[in-house]
């Protein structure tokens, strides 16, 4: 969906991998260079999707199987992008999702054991061609993140408890990490893998370096600004 209007950016990884608040500081760094940003989610964003959220984190549609779950999963991200995404878009917002297709690569495709056919199949019917410009992978070990998730949930409200990903054994979010990582070395020019393992202030410069030199790159500018703060040429654009 890389259009002259507004910018499509998704937040991708596993449990605990600390999406939510780099969303967060991503959003106040670019609203400080005065852009107009968008903070939303999956499932859910749109009122049609939250209430599939409820149904899908709950462990209500888990007894229908994977199947089900993926094509509610669908259903969720066609309304979000229908009555969120896409309008933002036109009006030149950029849109910070926390999560969005390859979640239902990983999660349903990669550890649900669906058949690549149906996975394509429901991507086509719920997205077609609306990928996102950016999409950025959290990567740490599953161990690591699923600590976080679970220390985060036992200081949340009953609400906020352990979801039905959330409950599942360490192999199977490795395998999850792995299935993210193995996405980005398909999709180099879309993916970016960023080292969650890192203290949160300098994952978000890495984060906000990511996101400008595509801008740039979008812009036909020939510079960005690495982490550090040195300038970071664009391949392929005349400095």
């Amino acid at each position: 969906m890389a259009t002259d209007r507004g910018m499509f950016v998704t937040f991708e990884g596993g449990e605990g991998a600390g999406k939510s608040t780099q969303i967060r500081l991503l959003a106040d760094a670019l609203r400080t260079r005065g852009h107009d940003v968008i903070i939303t989610r999956e499932p859910g964003g749109s009122p049609g999707a939250e209430a599939l959220r409820h149904v899908l984190l709950s462990g209500a549609a888990e007894d229908f199987g994977v199947r089900m779950e993926a094509m509610l999963f669908a259903a969720a991200r066609a309304d979000h992008l229908d009555c969120v995404i896409r309008p933002a878009l036109m009006a030149g917002q950029i849109v910070l999702c926390d999560r969005f297709v390859d979640s239902s690569r990983v999660y349903q495709g990669v550890t649900g054991n669906l058949e690549p056919a149906l996975m394509a199949a429901l991507e086509r019917v719920s997205i077609g061609p609306s990928m996102p410009d950016l999409t950025l992978i959290l990567d740490l070990p599953a161990d690591v993140g699923l600590a976080r998730a679970r220390r985060r949930a036992g200081g949340a409200p009953e609400t906020e408890a352990p979801d039905r990903f959330e409950k599942e054994n360490i192999d199977i979010h490795e395998k999850r990490r792995q299935g993210f990582l193995d996405i980005a070395a398909r999709e180099p020019g879309r993916c970016r893998i960023i080292d969650a393992s890192l203290d949160v202030d300098r994952i978000a410069r890495d984060i906000l370096a990511e996101v400008l030199l595509v801008m740039a790159q979008r812009l036909g500018t020939g510079e960005a600004q690495r982490a550090d703060g040195q300038p970071k040429l664009t391949p392929g654009v005349p400095s």
